[in-house]
């Protein structure tokens, strides 16, 4: 017997989202097609904290985004509702049908669910695509089942993008998300080193969970306050020239700084350079950061002339 809601009906996605990539948004563009087309709300649901942290803590991924910016990203897409769950211990001890019962029927109204292929849900993942079938058939829903798919041969799942922004393929990364790596944060004073005798630079402090491989890259920065732009060149690393330390992101700005220091800025990772290495002296590593400097120049101009070309 179908439990009586007064909620409005919803098209529903689920899942973790983490990254919200190119795969997401194939569930996230049905949910707000069928939703528009049948005057529901769209509507997505995912956990907070991931629930491998709840159920396999030793397992745990480091995470690409928070449930804020997953949020901002499904609202994006056309999603104009998002229920984060607190997944906790007593909610993993759900069954599949209290889960869709009290989810799904009751707290979201839900007319249509869309999810992927690999779905599981329910105490110990015992729900999977058939049982949330006989399921949607008993309370009322269609189900709707949307394929994996890949991006340059690669499956587009938040586990590979870790894997590829920890491996510095920020390129392919940014491919299999939809739009570029970018980590986000506050400028903090350096040490000083750069402007005496290497490159002035901006430090960047970020709570990012993951971070690309060590080394230079090729970014564009962003003042997070008030929107002035710079081309630049980035590197993450120990400063091993001048016996290493903790680990630092340094971005030197290939375009003059007018007006104030930024306080809050953020890169975009275009393309990766080089390994961070120790030089002899102070001197031949400025040497080749002038080198990387003419190489990130060329890169901005290929890709300016491109811009033109395509309008």
């Amino acid at each position: 017997m179908r439990t009586t809601v007064t909620r409005l009906p919803s098209a529903v996605t689920i899942g973790n989202f983490d990254g919200v990539h190119a795969g997401h948004r194939q569930l996230l563009q049905t949910v707000v097609r069928l939703a528009h087309e049948n005057d529901w709300i769209p509507t997505a649901v995912t956990f907070h904290p991931h629930p491998t942290k709840v159920v396999a803590p030793h397992r745990a991924p480091r995470l690409l985004t928070t449930p804020e910016e997953r949020a901002a990203l499904m609202r994006s897409e056309g999603i104009e509702s998002v229920l984060i769950v607190a997944f906790t211990e007593a909610f993993a001890q759900q069954t599949p049908d209290e889960f869709v019962r009290q989810i799904l029927v009751e707290g979201l109204n839900a007319r249509a669910v869309c999810v992927g292929d690999n779905f599981r849900f329910g105490h110990r993942q015992a729900g999977d695509i058939h049982a949330l079938r006989v399921l949607g058939a008993q309370y009322g829903f269609e189900v709707h089942v949307i394929p994996g798919i890949k991006v340059r041969g690669r499956m587009a799942s938040s586990s590979e993008i870790r894997n590829l922004i920890e491996t510095g393929n920020v390129s392919l990364a940014g491919r299999l998300l939809g739009r570029p790596v970018t980590l986000a944060g506050e400028v903090i004073p350096g040490r000083g080193i750069g402007s005496k005798q290497t490159v002035p630079t901006l430090n960047l402090r970020t709570y990012s969970e993951i971070l690309p491989k060590i080394g230079v890259y090729i970014t564009d920065t962003v003042d997070l306050n008030d929107g002035r732009r710079w081309p630049a060149l980035t590197n993450l690393g120990h400063r091993p020239t001048f016996d290493g330390g903790d680990l630092s992101i340094e971005t030197y700005l290939l375009a003059p700084l007018t007006g104030p220091t930024p306080e809050r800025i953020q890169l975009t990772f275009c393309r990766r350079v080089r390994d961070e290495r120790k030089f002899a002296t102070p001197e031949d590593l400025k040497a080749q950061i002038l080198r990387d400097v003419q190489t990130a120049q060329r890169y901005f101009r290929r890709r300016d002339r491109f811009a033109l070309t395509a309008r």
